[in-house]
């Protein structure tokens, strides 16, 4: 790992841990939504907001784009439908959501570093979510405006709890029911799609092992939106699900490997960076694979 990525990554967390909830601290989750448009405009990445209606008030999703214009000369009429970055930036109460989930966004926003100036032949959306930790409230609202739209998406790769693992036998656990097996070292990353999302998984997946050896994944495919298995619907990629859209869920699992989970001790000082590096990469190379061009 770079002293650079390290440091860009380190800047993000300092950024963005803290608690980000719209009733305790709305001010908190105002500041994570302005740093994520600042940070995307630094790369030069047009930003808008979608409003959403929730808790009798107006909260905002931060979308930013990458075209093949910008990248690679092409005109609008050649672009595909856009793939999609995502990760919330509200955290439960009484939790500075260093994991869950700015660990997610800093991913993010390394993505969005790399991407610049690479040829694309498709649209790459970037999208904060907000109010995830209230029923996927925000990422509903936009799955749901795409659908009103009439919009197709290529898919939509969300990063929910992607920065904790743990090197001691018997560190991860299992959701109750899971038909797979699932090693007991809480180091790998993660990878949930439903029956209809395979051949993004298995694009992001092959990415990740092509990618990045030294990263584990785990895949996991679910049948209709996972009502049979509750634990892989619990973030924003579900949103897509419900709407007809092809998502994954990228995740160290999140309580079912982390103590810290939904705790005030879910600090900056419990992620692994090393392992953020790792799968910054892996989304990396599976965007080139997307929506690259050949």
């Amino acid at each position: 790992m770079t002293d650079r990525l390290l440091e860009r990554l380190q800047t993000h967390l300092q950024a963005l841990v803290g608690e980000r909830h719209p009733v305790s601290f709305p001010e908190a989750l105002k500041r994570a939504e302005q740093y994520l448009a600042e940070q995307f405009r630094r790369l030069g990445l047009p930003v808008s907001l979608h409003p959403f209606d929730a808790l009798d008030g107006t909260y905002y999703n931060v979308v930013a784009a990458l075209s093949p214009s910008a990248s690679a000369g092409l005109p609008a009429s050649q672009e595909g439908a856009p793939l999609l970055i995502a990760a919330h930036y509200d955290t439960v109460p009484n939790s500075p959501g260093a994991d869950d989930n700015a660990s997610g966004l800093a991913i993010m926003l390394e993505v969005a570093h790399r991407l610049r100036g690479l040829p694309l032949s498709r649209e790459v959306q970037f999208v904060g979510f907000s109010l995830e930790e209230m029923d996927l409230v925000g990422s509903l609202a936009y799955a749901a405006h795409l659908r009103a739209g009439h919009r197709s998406i290529r898919g939509a790769i969300v990063l929910e709890c992607v920065g904790y693992t743990r090197a001691e036998q018997g560190s991860q656990r299992v959701p109750p029911g899971l038909p797979i097996p699932v090693p007991s070292i809480g180091n790998f990353l993660g990878i949930v799609g439903n029956v209809a999302s395979a051949e993004l998984a298995t694009a992001v997946e092959r990415s990740a092992n092509q990618a990045v050896p030294d990263l584990k994944t785990v895949s996991f495919l679910v049948p209709g939106q996972g009502e049979q298995f509750p634990d892989t619907r619990r973030s924003d990629h579900a949103a897509f699900w419900a709407y007809g859209y092809p998502a994954v869920m990228l995740t160290d699992t999140a309580n079912f490997r982390n103590p810290h989970y939904h705790q005030p001790t879910d600090t900056l000082e419990t992620l692994d960076l090393r392992f953020m590096e790792q799968v910054a990469s892996a989304v990396t190379a599976s965007v080139i694979r997307l929506a690259g061009r050949e």
